[in-house]
């Protein structure tokens, strides 16, 4: 759409109005703060021979764009036309022609038509400033519009174009730029540009630099990331957040934590999209404490939470193992999305609580909410972990007749799973065969895993062929194979699978547990702690709790270990698992009756589990165990998953 035109017979009727001319660059400014756009127009129509300076259309406009008023706008354009056309015929168009065409109008005016969507508008007032030279900031309003209504390459487009034209880019153009390549995702146009302000003799502003830093993040380039920060006169939060959000995204949990704490201790502060990133990391490292903290914070926070906040912070109860927490900020939300029911759903299903989950669940329909395939994982994945086979098969009749979802690959592995726990191993199988498209590692898994629940070794190796095929680098999937030819004291086979995965380079992942103590994380592995083994507090402890669980009929089950070795070898390899070093530390560490948190990296071993129940009941002290796949909860010697795990 071109610039509006003013018709030759058009005429001007001046309003009367009670303002001398001399007040009304004040009260325009005061109605353009109090956004009262449409007397501030008409007061400036009812004076149309009245000269005004150039800030006064400059506080109406940046007024119209705070609140996308393109009505306002371009009646404010039109009146300027106007008042050039008039005087033009007069002979004195000189001083209103040259407002007009002032480059912070100019600017103003791109900036209003692009936040309202009208990004042929801009562009048209673009064209008429490059008829003569227009700045820096014109071409970076243009480019900001492309970008703001997803246009990026038509922006690096304009980026070129001003360099083609000498126009010299400072940090307002690299900003922009840099936005854009990230939005792409043009690592080398990106390079491009940091090269560009590596030699500009202006300093780079914080703006430049947290640009830099998303690009980087945005293209997986870690190095780049922590170069740029580290290379950072200054850091804000917008700086920090980058930092935190790329160690969370590469997997480094504890670095991410980390850097939390560091911006904190830097006296940065934090703001809610600071929270979503690191909540998310307390739920992987199980950091409860530190989970409480920043719930404490943000109680004490003048502004309230936005709703994807609470949600982060509900998630990270319930994979903390603490649901009723969750279940209490779900329930004092004033708005909810589906992501809410969703998060505490499934906090009931890795709690083992599918009696709430099943009654929220119906709540949820009733509300008027309509599940979708994470609901129905949640669901499956809860009623295949706690035996209600049943109640999993109607779930799943229903997420198709009645919700119109059809089953994914998750859907097919919770099924199949739900049927293998219950020993319904036949209809696994030809659940397997009949679902209709290719069956995923993670479908044989749980049939390959049901095998070892039922020591079905057969099936197991006609099971683990298919998937040594699929995912031949999987290490779960040879240690599973080998658990079941152990438990059956076939170590002839254990012995094959050790020589296959070291032919095809497989290695097992190295145990590795860690529990949180006074704000704390201490890592343990598999093997290790030798200084804590060897202290007296540890030997002395060990000896008085291994004589009290032999007196309530604990004996080491040594058949998870792998190799064909002496029995005393043997336990003593299981007393060097990561959960129990974990264990024995916050024992020593913490006061009698304090519950002890403990994260695993893989599957809890069965003897790990009984030693577990055992140490619950000889200590009287409560134990929360989290492997990858389930939440243990040890007290007085039984644990929530009733042993069907």
């Amino acid at each position: 759409m071109a610039t509006p035109s003013i018709p030759a017979s058009t005429t001007i009727t001046v309003l009367p109005t009670n303002t001398k001319p001399s007040s009304l660059p004040s009260t325009l400014k005061s109605l353009s703060l109090s956004g009262k756009l449409d007397e501030a127009l008409h007061l400036i129509e009812s004076h149309p021979l009245t000269p005004l300076p150039l800030h006064t259309y400059d506080a109406l406009l940046h007024a119209c764009i705070s609140r996308k008023s393109l009505h306002h706008g371009q009646r404010l354009q039109n009146h300027l036309l106007l008042r050039r056309s008039t005087k033009g015929k007069k002979g004195r168009g000189g001083t209103q022609q040259s407002l007009l065409e002032k480059p912070a109008l100019k600017t103003k005016l791109i900036t209003l038509y692009s936040v309202c969507g009208r990004i042929d508008l801009a562009r048209s007032v673009f064209d008429s400033a490059l008829v003569g030279t227009a700045p820096e900031s014109v071409w970076v309003a243009m480019a900001i519009g492309y970008s703001r209504n997803g246009c990026s390459k038509d922006a690096l487009s304009l980026y070129v174009d001003m360099l083609r034209r000498f126009v010299q880019p400072g940090n307002f153009a690299f900003s922009a730029a840099l936005k854009s390549c990230a939005e792409l995702g043009d690592f080398p146009f990106g390079r491009g540009v940091h090269a560009q302000i590596v030699k500009c003799k202006d300093e780079s502003d914080q703006a430049v630099y947290n640009a830099l830093l998303r690009l980087y993040l945005e293209c997986g380039c870690f190095e780049d990331v922590v170069r740029v920060f580290a290379e950072m006169p200054e850091r804000n939060i917008v700086s920090w957040n980058s930092l935190v959000s790329g160690f969370a995204g590469r997997g480094q949990l504890f670095e991410a934590f980390d850097a939390f704490r560091r911006m904190q201790v830097e006296g940065v502060g934090f703001n809610w999209v600071s929270l979503t990133a690191v909540l998310p990391v307390c739920a992987q490292i199980n950091a409860l404490c530190n989970g409480k903290e920043i719930h404490a914070q943000m109680a004490k926070s003048v502004t309230r939470p936005d709703m994807f906040v609470l949600n982060s912070l509900m998630d990270m109860y319930a994979k903390c193992g603490v649901v009723d927490y969750g279940r209490r900020i779900f329930d004092g939300m004033e708005r909810r999305d589906l992501t809410s029911w969703n998060t505490v759903l499934n906090g009931y299903a890795i709690a083992r609580r599918m009696e709430e989950g099943l009654k929220l669940f119906d709540k949820m329909v009733d509300s008027g909410f309509s599940p979708d395939t994470v609901t129905f994982i949640a669901l499956l994945s809860g009623c295949s972990h706690t035996g209600l086979t049943q109640e999993g098969l109607k779930l799943f009749h229903r997420m198709r007749t009645e919700f119109g979802i059809s089953p994914s690959a998750e859907h097919y592995a919770c099924l199949v799973d739900m049927l293998g726990r219950a020993g319904r191993l036949r209809e696994a199988l030809k659940v397997v065969k009949s679902m209709g498209k290719k069956p995923s590692g993670s479908i044989w898994g749980s049939l390959l895993n049901s095998c070892r629940l039922y020591s079905n070794v057969p099936l197991a190796e006609a099971i683990a062929k298919v998937l040594f095929e699929i995912e031949p680098k999987y290490p779960v999937n040879y240690v599973m194979l080998s658990n079941i030819y152990a438990n059956a004291g076939l170590w002839e086979g254990v012995k094959m699978v050790r020589e296959m995965m070291e032919k095809r380079g497989v290695k097992k992942e190295v145990g590795c547990s860690w529990i949180e103590i006074k704000n704390r994380l201490h890592t343990f592995v598999a093997g290790g702690g030798i200084e804590l083994r060897n202290s007296e507090k540890y030997q002395k402890l060990w000896s008085e709790l291994m004589e009290a669980m032999r007196g309530v009929g604990y004996e080491p089950d040594t058949r998870v270990v792998l190799h064909d070795v002496s029995e005393e070898i043997k336990k003593g390899w299981v007393c060097g698992h990561s959960e129990r070093l974990a264990a024995m530390f916050g024992l020593i560490h913490t006061r009698s009756g304090i519950p002890l948190r403990i994260t695993n990296n893989l599957r809890v071993c069965a003897d790990c589990h009984s030693w577990m129940k055992t140490l619950s009941q000889v200590t009287r002290r409560v134990i929360i165990l989290r492997d990858t796949k389930h939440f243990h909860h040890f007290e007085k010697g039984s644990c929530c998953c009733k042993d069907y795990w």
